[in-house]
């Protein structure tokens, strides 16, 4: 990948990240099952290290 497209990559990890948490508060509000949303941030904050790293291995 270019270096645009990792960047583009983390923005959008990011993004999904934002939008996951913002769930996870409004399940935990009302006592819903947050099991998934909890493995989904695990599994975003996982790709987004590993983008970065991809993108200080460009530099």
């Amino acid at each position: 990948m270019t270096k645009k497209e990792i960047e583009y990559k983390i923005q959008e990890v990011k993004s999904d990240y934002i939008r996951i948490q913002s769930d996870l508060e409004k399940l935990d509000s009302v006592g819903g099952n947050s099991k998934n949303a909890e493995k989904q941030l695990q599994q975003l904050e996982i790709e987004l290290a590993d983008l970065n790293k991809q993108l200080a291995n460009l530099k």
